[in-house]
């Protein structure tokens, strides 16, 4: 009988390892990603580097990855720079350089398309691959599959990757967690109960911060916990459709496919600001910005073959509240004149009294380029956007 056989591929400290392959001196040491251009390493005269440190950093940022030695010092990603320079201040702080990390991305995915072409995309530093019908993997409930894998990701980009395989999704996902970095684990239906039951509810994707609270309210911490409680107590207390998920998750019971496309439902840029900006003291820098985030995304849409149809902008403001605002356009564009002409109609619609963290463009409501176009009319006339679109008076209200 032929076994379902699910991998999960995921980079390790993927951004921090692409970094390490350009300045391999910092193997080792604490580096954390997520400063801006003034972090930037300066070769001096004699061929060494000058690198930023953590405790010079000043701002608002958030880290967006670390390496493991700086992990062991208790920095994580997401965690804010001002926190992650007390706990590790003599950390190395280099710039993010998303250039780079999208090459490697597919660089490793291309590698591992040679061995097993059924690849789910997850993200940057992730993926799903069905080895179920490769050949080799039924008889060793795919060991060599893995460490050809983790062989092929290796060759072609110098970075190591955490596997694991299982029968499913939900299971590999948790599996590839657990001997990182550099790990290969396979798992059986036979041990959830000893490898999988004893770890932390939150470890299952799709239990978030919210519901791990809940569910500890309750005395249930593991996934042992849940899997041992009542299906219907968990249905009262969770709703029907997730308190069923919750029980069937805890067995490790997944049935859903590898995927290898599907259509995107949205589009964005986004950036966060090193300091909070305010709509009229700041505006030029606030206008320069919001005009490069349009151009980005009227980029983005042309290259993958998409235009939007629903304009929307988000925002995070300096006491962390979102707001986001939406406009639906008569006619499908990827044009950057639009897009930021429909964003700053969205703009008005939000009260900018207080400072701004995050400013974000996204295009939904999506349809590629084909199917636009009839079949008997002529393709239309795309142009690169451009650069330079001078005054935005978008942030002008009147200083409170």
């Amino acid at each position: 009988m032929t076994r379902r056989l699910i991998a999960h591929l995921d980079m390790d400290a993927f951004y921090a390892s692409v970094e390490l392959l350009r300045y391999p001196e910092l193997r080792g040491q604490a580096v954390v990603i997520g400063g801006g251009r003034d972090s930037k390493p300066r070769q001096l005269a004699d061929g060494s580097w000058r690198y930023a440190k953590l405790r010079d950093y000043t701002g608002r940022g958030v880290i967006t990855t670390s390496t493991y030695a700086a992990r062991a010092l208790g920095v994580f990603s997401a965690m804010g720079m001002m926190k992650a320079a007390a706990l590790a201040p003599d950390a190395i702080l280099l710039p993010v350089d998303f250039d780079e990390y999208r090459r490697y991305s597919r660089l490793f995915k291309a590698a591992v398309r040679q061995i097993a072409p059924v690849v789910e995309d997850r993200g940057i530093d992730e993926i799903y691959i069905d080895l179920t019908d490769v050949p080799g993997s039924q008889h060793d409930a795919g060991a060599s599959l893995g460490r050809a894998l983790k062989d092929a990701v290796f060759d072609a980009t110098g970075l190591t990757c955490s596997v694991g395989i299982t029968p499913n999704k939900l299971l590999s996902k948790l599996c590839s967690e657990l001997d990182k970095p550099n790990g290969l684990t396979l798992l059986s239906f036979d041990e959830i109960p000893s490898r999988i039951w004893p770890l932390a509810a939150k470890k299952v994707n799709g239990i978030g911060p919210k519901a791990s609270e809940k569910l500890a309210g309750f005395g249930l911490h593991t996934i042992g916990d849940i899997a041992a409680a009542d299906p219907a107590w968990l249905v009262e207390h969770f709703g029907r459709s997730y308190g069923a998920w919750l029980h069937e998750a805890s067995h490790g019971r997944d049935e859903r496919p590898v995927v290898t496309y599907s259509e995107p439902k949205s589009i964005s840029r986004e950036t966060t600001f090193d300091r909070d900006l305010h709509a009229v003291r700041d505006r030029p820098t606030l206008s320069a910005i919001f005009t490069e985030l349009c151009v980005e995304l009227a980029g983005d849409l042309a290259r993958k073959g998409y235009a939007g149809k629903t304009i929307g902008i988000k925002l995070r403001f300096d006491d962390f509240r979102i707001v986001t605002r939406d406009l639906t356009l008569p006619a499908h564009t990827m044009d950057a004149r639009t897009i930021r002409r429909a964003a700053g109609e969205c703009l008005k619609r939000v009260d900018l009294s207080r400072r701004l963290r995050l400013l974000g463009v996204r295009a939904g409501n999506l349809a590629t380029l084909s199917e636009l176009v009839a079949p008997t009319a002529a393709a239309p006339e795309v142009h690169e956007p451009e650069p330079n679109y001078g005054p935005m008076p978008l942030f002008d209200q009147q200083d409170p």
